[in-house]
């Protein structure tokens, strides 16, 4: 639901938040970030402007005094997952308390805006770090886009298995190779078959990939087996990432028959260090994706009517791409691909409403990733497998490059349009 927090028209009393593609007064992201002063003192901050509001610090200055109870100890955490463990309500109380006393109006909290002033805390100057302690991390195949594509290279004669119109299909990921934005990705070794040999080889992968992904950052608990029907699913979503499933093409195709992906995607996930809250993107929300007359229709725990009104995001994302001449030559990034998570297959509600049907719990800071995230057209392939059609079209690049899949120095950036968050990951050699 849209609220007066969402207000167009709304402006911050912090000038660098009025700038055109900066955290303005309705994005209010979390991120947990520490300083040079204090390396190991890691806090909790909401991106406005060029800054970060320190939470602990507005707690300790009664900036958010009065609010329901369990709300300061979360703000004075130093990660997310305190907050995650709460509840809806008070993930909206935070953000209208914050909204109130950064927002320029002649309300009541103008009279916080020195204690504001002191619990502010450079973005140039701030060490970004994961913003919570992932346990469980699953990921999906959520883009029916994506998922025929690859399909096509591999069967062409059945792209999409009977089932995937049916039911969310996913794996179980590593939570411990998560890395934040602007973590170096070191090329991954592994056993790959190279074609017309019947014996493998054991190497660094030469067709390593990116996946353009949204994480959805899960809040709450439901108990082990008690399944969170579809109706209930969204307020288990407290806010999202981008995500980055480095993916070695080669690894991949020897070992994932038959239980699937395993060594070729555990070495590394990058997401973005800021979390875009559910409730601050409430005005992208839109319809599912349509279904064509001749799909089958939803089994009754995955179907609800809300879900399917208002279910999905209209979020642009794009994929860009320097090489290190490029930016030698100070050339500016490629465009490689734009999609939109509108174009999903599955919303987030079906997916973690699916996640606990057999009565598995999710717990506060589990990392649920949608798939990649491709559209119809062949420039909206959201990874190179996709966009390259297998290496057999080449990207060009400005300097006269050509890319099949990532070379050492290649720099990968996951961005939106609407939000100035992104998930940034350079390859290094796998030495």
């Amino acid at each position: 639901m849209t609220n007066h927090t969402h207000d167009p028209a709304a402006r911050s009393w912090i000038a660098s938040a009025n700038v055109a593609g900066a955290f303005d007064v309705r994005l209010l992201p979390y991120a947990v970030f520490s300083t040079a002063d204090q390396p190991g003192h890691r806090r909790l901050g909401v991106g406005i402007g060029d800054q970060i509001l320190d939470l602990g610090a507005c707690a300790r200055q009664d900036i958010c005094d009065g609010m329901v109870s369990g709300l300061s100890v979360a703000m004075q955490a130093p990660s997310l997952n305190p907050l995650l463990a709460l509840t809806p309500e008070h993930w909206s109380a935070l953000r209208q308390r914050l909204f109130a006393v950064l927002v320029d109006d002649e309300g009541g909290w103008r009279q916080a805006r020195n204690a504001v002033r002191d619990a502010l805390v450079p973005m140039a100057g701030a060490q970004m770090h994961l913003p919570m302690a992932v346990g469980d991390y699953t990921d999906f195949y959520a883009s029916i886009h994506h998922a025929t594509n690859v399909g096509s290279m591999l069967r062409p004669e059945q792209p999409l298995f009977p089932n995937y119109r049916y039911v969310p299909i996913g794996y179980h990921g590593r939570s411990s190779s998560i890395v934040v934005s602007g973590t170096a990705i070191r090329r991954p070794w592994g056993q790959v078959l190279p074609q017309g040999e019947t014996t493998p080889r054991f190497g660094p992968s030469q067709r390593l990939d990116y996946e353009l992904e949204v994480g959805l950052v899960i809040g709450g608990e439901n108990a082990l087996g008690e399944p969170v029907p579809v109706a209930r699913a969204g307020e288990r979503l407290f806010g999202m990432v981008l995500l980055n499933d480095w993916s070695a093409r080669d690894i991949q195709a020897w070992e994932y028959q038959p239980l699937g992906p395993f060594l070729a995607k555990s070495f590394a996930t990058s997401i973005s260090a800021w979390v875009v809250t559910a409730e601050a993107l409430a005005p992208r929300r839109v319809a599912a994706a349509a279904r064509s007359s001749g799909e089958p229709e939803l089994l009754p725990h995955l179907c609800d009517r809300v879900d399917q009104a208002t279910g999905g995001f209209d979020v642009p994302l794009e994929v860009r791409l320097t090489s290190a001449r490029m930016r030698a030559a100070g050339e500016p990034a490629y465009v490689v691909s734009r999609s939109n998570m509108r174009d999903l297959y599955w919303t987030p509600a079906q997916l973690i409403a699916h996640h606990t049907t057999n009565g598995c719990n999710l717990r506060p800071g589990d990392l649920l990733g949608t798939g990649t995230v491709s559209g119809p057209a062949r420039e909206s392939g959201g990874c190179l497998l996709e966009r390259t059609w297998r290496g057999t079209e080449p990207l060009a690049l400005p300097t006269g490059e050509q890319r099949r899949f990532l070379e050492d120095g290649d720099e990968v950036v996951l961005s939106s349009a609407i939000v100035p968050v992104e998930s940034r990951g350079r390859v290094a050699p796998g030495e």
